[in-house]
């Protein structure tokens, strides 16, 4: 079954949540750690991130700089197997634009289909840390609706060149990202939810929105999104506050506002375990209130926020 087919089978909230590929050299334990964790609650499935290589600056002996670039992250499609392999949990991996050419995805798919994963996430992804604008990488795309497209050739039985597949195989479904509170770059919202439904009509099954603190917008954002036509789930996105630092880091990170009541608990805290236990309890009542309105599943971010997430999963699941 696909995301989209689990998410609809029962009336249950499904639960699932995102995972990162360890750091180049620390093994999977503390991967396998966070999915041990949270197996209990039945997660339909585990989203794993794809990062892009970046360039760095190493300095030289004679003081210059040589720039090159550096993948602290092993491939996705490693983690799925090993994922696959060591769990019955379906996976599914980012497939992003940034740093990646054509031939880049091209390949990723193949590996994707001998591995027999049939969901994907489709994204744009970041851009690199030295670019005030993203920047596609050459032979690569600058937008999720390019990867589609090349996706949907795929899944057509033709390779970018258009030559035939001699085994097509079973083609991907795939979810695409949505932005509660707009997407950075985006001019406005309206303007995001053309997107958004130029990505359902090409073929999107489900949508996961980037974090969100206040549901009040969350539910805006879906009413607003069924008045443009769009009619695929649209599944929130959570994440704990679990430190200090992310008071002012996480809404300057992910272009969000605060609800005035959270921000003003959150001056309250002077440690990260206040902030922890306040974030737990805020996931809580914040998970509560979208099961109430019959979200289709709710989709935790882990990274940091493990503990935090088992504590919500538990009241809540």
């Amino acid at each position: 079954m696909t995301v989209s087919e689990l998410i609809n089978k029962t009336d249950r909230t499904a639960f699932s949540f995102e995972v990162l590929p360890p750091v180049k050299g620390t093994g999977t334990s503390a991967l396998f750690s966070t999915i041990d964790a949270l197996k209990e609650f039945g997660p339909e499935y585990i989203n794993i991130t794809t990062h892009r290589s970046e360039y760095v600056y190493v300095e030289q002996p004679d003081g210059t700089y040589l720039r090159h670039f550096v993948r602290r992250r092993p491939g996705t499609v490693a983690v799925a197997s090993a994922i696959m392999h060591q769990y019955d949990i379906k996976v599914v991996p980012h497939v992003v634009v940034s740093g990646m050419t054509k031939e880049d995805i091209e390949y990723m798919l193949l590996d994707l289909q001998f591995l027999g994963i049939q969901d994907l996430l489709i994204l744009r992804g970041d851009k690199a840390k030295d670019e005030a604008r993203f920047q596609p990488v050459k032979d690569g795309y600058s937008h999720a609706t390019e990867l589609i497209e090349q996706v949907n050739l795929f899944n057509q039985g033709k390779f970018i060149d258009g030559t035939p597949i001699k085994n097509p195989g079973a083609p991907f479904s795939y979810g695409v990202a949505a932005y509660p509170e707009k997407h950075e770059e985006a001019p406005n919202l309206e303007f995001d939810l053309q997107v958004l439904k130029q990505k359902q009509d090409m073929g999107a099954d489900y949508a996961v929105t980037q974090i969100f603190y206040d549901n009040e917008k969350y539910f805006q954002f879906v009413e607003r999104a069924r008045e443009a036509g769009v009619t695929i789930p649209i599944i929130p996105g959570i994440k704990p506050m679990a430190k200090l630092s992310q008071f002012n880091v996480l809404p300057k990170t992910f272009h969000l506002d605060l609800p005035e009541t959270l921000s003003k608990e959150m001056e309250k805290c002077t440690t990260d375990a206040e902030v922890k236990q306040l974030g737990i309890e805020w996931g809580i009542s914040q998970c509560r209130e979208l099961m109430q309105h019959h979200v289709p599943s709710i989709h935790f971010y882990s990274m940091g926020a493990t503990e935090s997430i088992r504590e919500i999963a538990k009241a809540i699941y």
